[in-house]
């Protein structure tokens, strides 16, 4: 008998189908498990970050910028994401994705694009694979390697026919030629089979060190989204720090009273 804290389904024991008679047919229905095995199996295959998992648009605090010219871009990049969200269908025909870009670190394009990703994969039906761009080329340069169970091929046909990809922190490699053949081959398969690409930059689209057979297939496969130039992870880490201080003269304070 199952225990109550059992991964294990205990009406369909792991089949996530189950069989009923139906008109004297034996017919196999989904069990009620079903639709949350599939949604971990997407947050498994997304690979999102630690801690990212539990992101949605509607809890992006806009309230975390200090200045209000800060809040006021953010506010219309949210608008820009919820629309984009709201018109995915119509988005996903087309090929078009985003590219959320702000010159200052830590400004909050990642937490957005994991955002993203979990509305994407919870209320779209739809995969998602979430990676840096460090990453990908870490990947591709790990294929070559004996005992490798991924071929270079197989890896960029994956990262290449997935139904929507983000990668995040695109421009921070060194660009070199291989680095450029590399994503070419990545980027343009999608630009051609009109695969959703999501790109978070600290880059502007012209200021990317590539040349314009990429900076133009991603002009025209994405919609451009501008984030603040105000980095909240150092506001983040302000706030961390004060507490830290008030405990500790807090704490001495205690400490002469008694």
């Amino acid at each position: 008998m199952s225990s109550p804290d059992s991964e294990i389904c205990p009406i369909c024991h792991g089949d996530e189908w189950v069989l009923e008679i139906v008109d004297g047919k034996e017919v196999a229905t989904p069990c009620t498990c079903r639709a949350k095995a599939i949604q971990k199996r997407r947050m498994a295959f997304a690979e999102l970050p630690e801690g990212l998992s539990d992101l949605h648009l509607a809890s992006f605090n806009i309230s975390a910028y200090k200045s209000e010219e800060s809040r006021q871009k953010a506010r219309i990049a949210c608008q820009i994401v919820k629309e984009y969200l709201e018109m995915f269908k119509d988005a996903k025909q087309k090929g078009m994705g985003l590219y959320i870009c702000s010159e200052t670190k830590g400004s909050g394009k990642t937490r957005m694009a994991a955002s993203i990703a979990n509305e994407l994969m919870e209320k779209h039906d739809t995969q998602v694979k979430f990676s840096t761009s460090m990453r990908i080329l870490t990947e591709i340069r790990r294929s070559y390697d004996p005992g490798i169970a991924m071929t270079e091929s197989q890896l960029l046909s994956a990262l290449s026919t997935t139904e929507v990809l983000i990668i995040d922190d695109f421009g921070t490699e060194r660009v070199t030629d291989w680095v450029k053949d590399k994503f070419y081959e990545i980027i343009n398969n999608r630009y051609v089979d009109k695969k959703v690409t999501i790109f978070t930059s600290n880059e502007p689209i012209e200021d990317l060190k590539y040349d314009d057979r990429i900076t133009n297939r991603i002009k025209e496969m994405c919609y451009q989204v501008n984030f603040p130039e105000e980095s909240v992870r150092d506001h983040i880490a302000d706030k961390n720090m004060q507490d830290m201080m008030e405990k500790v003269i807090g704490g001495r304070k205690s400490g002469n009273e008694n």
